[in-house]
């Protein structure tokens, strides 16, 4: 699973699913949560996308799933991000690429 980049929002967004499912994105926010001890600071549910929010590194990013875009993270503060957030939230996108493969490879 590759990681692609978008700066749509003014920041820079790490899809690491662009067909993602439901199923998905909560196997990525239980990596988040169990293997690198994240917790949610935030969640919002929405009909169609669902955003969480969290501290990595010193930075708060979005685990964000939609069900026409697929799954991402990005920094929360999107056009206000400075480049370290935008750093954080493509490091913590490529750790959760290379869990969800191994997963998967796993099931």
């Amino acid at each position: 699973m590759s990681v692609t980049l978008r700066t749509d929002l003014g920041c820079t967004e790490a899809v690491i699913a662009d067909d993602g499912t439901l199923n998905l994105f909560y196997q990525a926010a239980g990596i988040l949560n169990k293997d690198l001890r994240i917790k949610f600071l935030n969640k919002e549910d929405e009909f169609d996308s669902i955003n969480w929010d969290f501290r990595f590194k010193g930075s708060t990013l979005t685990l964000h799933y939609n069900i026409y875009n697929g799954i991402s993270v990005f920094p929360t503060k999107t056009r206000d991000a400075v480049n370290r957030e935008n750093e954080a939230a493509v490091e913590l996108a490529r750790i959760l690429a290379g869990k969800l493969v191994t997963n998967r490879n796993v099931a």
